[in-house]
């Protein structure tokens, strides 16, 4: 079972927390690492200390002084230094001097002399369970045997300075521990409110039914970042109002249109079973069911290839088309039908080649020529006309008649829509016709869309232009 991802205040308190520890646990060790370099500044200025005081007593003791006379000088150095020792030798190993109670011996044989002390030459080590940071250097004096070099071991001891670090670092972690604690808390109940407008907008989603799809959020009424989310949902719910009513629209224009044939068929099975009939008379009744059943089939047949479009299966069969030659036979086609309603039909303009599915773009163009003669009034003309236009086919159907309202231009090619819906459905088909068209052409890549005057009416198709 996949788990669910962990929520955003979950996310945020973590992510801000992680963020927020990183910074004050650096900030402590730059606290702590600036502490511990200033002790060990201090530490090497004491050294430093000693090393002069040493020098200006080398340089300017006696050469014959007494060895007694000359250790209580060199005690002398470290007056002042509670924690500094040395010790002094000879070239050759000789002990000097050493600082009483300490015992540098090891440190001043293994360390590596160094020209100066600075916190970067400066050693640290244990002995005996203390700490002691400290250099090795060599001196020259030319008062104490002769000119001669010396080797100098000097140390301090830093217990002070660690057990110092060591109670800073203990009262930084409870202190960063107690901070991070607050922060997360202070960080969730942050988050927390700052999503009071997430939640007061799903409280008021929660009220939307399929019976209640008018509902609308207010942008105004909530932050920045969510305005955008809310114009969106906004949208979207527009989308699904439209498509619920077009649903229902449709569930009932397909029952109404379904009950009219299936009526039909009863009643005459009815009538045609009240008596005993000849066979001619059955046949008729026959033939009369059979033209219901042919106009209910032709309606599932266009029900199905919308069904189709809507999802994206129509796949035209790409061929080379000349559309002056297909509204040609079209008129032909046409034409008695014509002839009887006293309407003329007029092609003009060039010669082109579209590529597209021969049958769905004789389908769609011949939907919009019955549609232009079943409207042209008698001793007018229906005229259609072909333009090229930036890559572009421009194909326009147009014909006098009643002008179609501006409230109805937009709904036109929705399934089952008439412009007068108390007119017999059954004289004009079941208004599946410009859907269908639409469809097709938008398969094809191309649009379509109608203008209406008190003149003309003008349904305009635009298609891909085949490229040579």
């Amino acid at each position: 079972m996949k788990r669910r991802p962990p929520s955003l205040v979950v996310r945020l308190t973590v992510s801000i927390g992680a963020v927020i520890t990183a910074v004050l646990l650096t900030f402590g060790w730059m606290m702590e690492r600036s502490i511990n370099n200033h002790f060990v500044q201090q530490d090497v200025d004491e050294l430093n200390s000693v090393v002069q005081a040493l020098q200006y007593l080398l340089a300017t003791v006696p050469a014959d002084i007494p060895a007694d006379e000359l250790h209580q000088r060199l005690a002398s150095v470290v007056t002042g230094h509670r924690n500094a020792q040395y010790r002094i030798s000879t070239d050759s190993g000789s002990l000097i001097y050493s600082t009483p109670g300490f015992n540098l011996d090891t440190f001043a044989r293994t360390a590596r002399p160094v020209e100066e002390i600075t916190i970067d030459t400066v050693e640290s080590w244990n002995d005996h369970q203390e700490a002691f940071r400290g250099a090795v250097l060599w001196i020259e004096s030319d008062r104490l045997e002769g000119k001669a070099r010396f080797r100098l071991a000097v140390a301090t001891g830093i217990d002070f300075h660690l057990h110092y670090l060591d109670g800073f670092r203990n009262h930084l972690r409870i202190v960063t521990l107690a901070a991070c604690l607050i922060v997360l808390l202070a960080t969730w109940f942050a988050v927390y409110q700052g999503h009071a407008p997430i939640r007061r907008i799903s409280r008021e989603m929660r009220r939307i039914r399929s019976d209640q799809m008018d509902f609308r959020l207010e942008p105004r009424s909530v932050p920045a970042e969510l305005v955008e989310l809310t114009i969106s949902f906004n949208e979207m719910i527009g989308r699904l109002e439209d498509v619920f009513r077009r649903l229902s629209d449709f569930s009932g224009d397909i029952a109404h249109e379904l009950r009219t044939p299936i009526t039909n068929l009863r009643t005459h099975t009815e009538v045609a079973l009240t008596q005993a009939r000849s066979v001619e008379q059955y046949r008729e009744v026959l033939y009369s069911n059979l033209e219901e059943y042919d106009r209910m089939a032709k309606m599932v047949g266009d029900m199905l290839f919308l069904a189709q479009a809507d999802n994206q299966l129509l796949k035209p069969e790409l061929v080379d088309i000349d559309l002056q030659s297909e509204l040609r036979n079209l008129f032909d086609y046409f034409s008695a039908w014509a002839e009887e309603r006293e309407v003329l039909l007029e092609n003009t303009g060039e010669q082109v080649h579209v590529l597209g599915d021969r049958l769905m773009i004789r389908r769609a163009l011949s939907n919009l020529l019955s549609n232009a003669v079943r409207h042209t009034p008698e001793g007018q003309s229906v005229t259609t006309t072909l333009q090229v236009n930036s890559g572009n086919v421009r194909i326009r159907i147009q014909n006098p008649g009643p002008p179609i309202p501006e409230e109805h231009l937009n709904h036109i090619f929705e399934r089952f829509y008439r412009l007068d819906a108390s007119r017999q459905r059954s004289s004009e088909g079941a208004g599946l016709g410009l859907a269908i068209t639409k469809s097709i052409i938008e398969a094809h890549g191309g649009k379509i869309r109608a203008f209406s005057t008190t003149e003309a009416t003008t349904f305009e198709v635009q298609l891909p232009l085949k490229m040579e």
